[in-house]
C-alpha cells in the first residue's frame, strides 16, 4: 500500500497573518487519526514561521529550488536553503514554472536531483494542454516528460512523488472524468516501475488540477490516486482538512 499524501501548494499568497490557518490545521490534526501524510508548500518567506508551527503532523516544502547548492543566482533558493528553513519536501516542474519560468523537463530533472542531494522528497510535476488531449496525445506526452524529468535516484534516497496536474484543469474547476484520471495514474505507475523497479510501485501519485472538499473523495478512490497537490482549497484550514478528511475515512 502507497500512503496517502495530501499536499497544499499556496502559490504566491500568503502573508505572515495567514499562519491563523496553519494554527487550525495543527488543531484539528490533533484530533484526527493519523491516516495520511499532509503537507504545505507555502511562500520561501513563511517556511521557517511554518515549520517552527507545524507540530509532528504537519510537513513543510517548498514550491521549487534551484539546481546548483549555492552560488551567484539572484533571487533563487537551493534545497539546501530550503532544509535549512524547516523544509522536508519541494515541487519541481509545476505547470506554472515551465510555463512562466521556461523551466523545461531536462532542468525538472536537475532540480529533482538536487532535492535528492539535500535529503527533500521532490515531487515532479507532469500534465498535457487541452489541445493536447483533444487531440489524444495525453499519453504520449505524460510518458516523454516523465522520462525527461525523472531523477536517478541516489542509494539511500528519500523517496519521490509525482503529480499529475492536467495543466488545463488547474484553477478552472474542470476536470478530467475519473476513468481519464485512472488512465493516467495508471500510465504514471507503469513508467515508476519501468524507471525505479519495484521501487516505483511505492512512490505515491497525487492528483494535482482542481481537487476541492466536493470532488476530493471521489478522485482519491480512483486506483493509483495516492493523494492530491491543491492549490486554492489549501488556503483555507476548513477547506485543506476536509480534503484530508475525506483521504482518511
Amino acid at each position: 500500500m502507497v500512503r496517502t499524501l495530501i499536499a497544499g501548494n499556496w502559490k504566491m499568497n500568503g502573508l505572515n497573518s495567514s499562519l491563523k490557518e496553519v494554527e487550525a490545521i495543527v488543531d484539528r490534526l490533533s484530533g484526527l487519526a493519523d491516516g495520511a501524510d499532509i503537507l504545505l508548500c507555502p511562500p520561501a518567506t513563511m517556511i521557517g514561521a511554518m515549520a517552527s508551527m507545524a507540530g509532528d503532523r504537519l510537513k513543510v516544502g517548498g514550491q521549487c529550488c534551484h539546481n546548483k547548492t549555492s552560488g551567484a543566482h539572484t533571487g533563487d533558493i537551493s534545497a539546501e536553503m530550503l532544509v535549512d528553513a524547516g523544509a522536508t519536501y519541494v515541487i519541481v516542474g509545476h505547470s506554472e514554472r515551465r510555463d512562466d519560468h521556461a523551466e523545461r523537463s531536462a532542468y525538472v530533472k536537475s532540480q529533482a536531483g538536487a532535492a535528492l542531494r539535500a535529503g527533500l522528497v521532490p515531487i515532479v510535476c507532469v500534465g498535457e494542454e487541452y489541445a493536447q488531449r483533444k487531440r489524444g496525445e495525453t499519453a504520449e506526452v505524460i510518458e516523454r516528460i516523465m522520462r525527461k524529468s525523472l531523477p536517478e535516484m541516489p542509494s539511500g534516497g528519500h523517496g519521490l512523488v509525482v503529480a499529475y496536474e492536467p495543466k488545463w484543469a488547474i484553477g478552472t474547476g474542470e476536470i478530467p472524468t475519473m476513468a481519464e484520471i485512472g488512465e493516467v495514474h495508471a500510465l504514471i505507475r507503469k513508467v515508476l516501475v519501468d524507471n525505479y523497479g519495484m521501487e516505483g510501485l511505492k512512490m505515491p501519485i497525487l492528483y494535482g488540477g482542481s481537487m476541492k472538499p466536493g470532488n476530493a473523495a471521489e478522485i482519491l478512490a480512483v486506483a493509483d490516486v495516492n493523494g492530491g497537490l491543491i492549490g486554492g482549497a489549501s488556503l483555507k484550514a476548513d477547506d485543506f482538512m476536509s480534503i484530508y478528511e475525506a483521504a482518511i475515512n
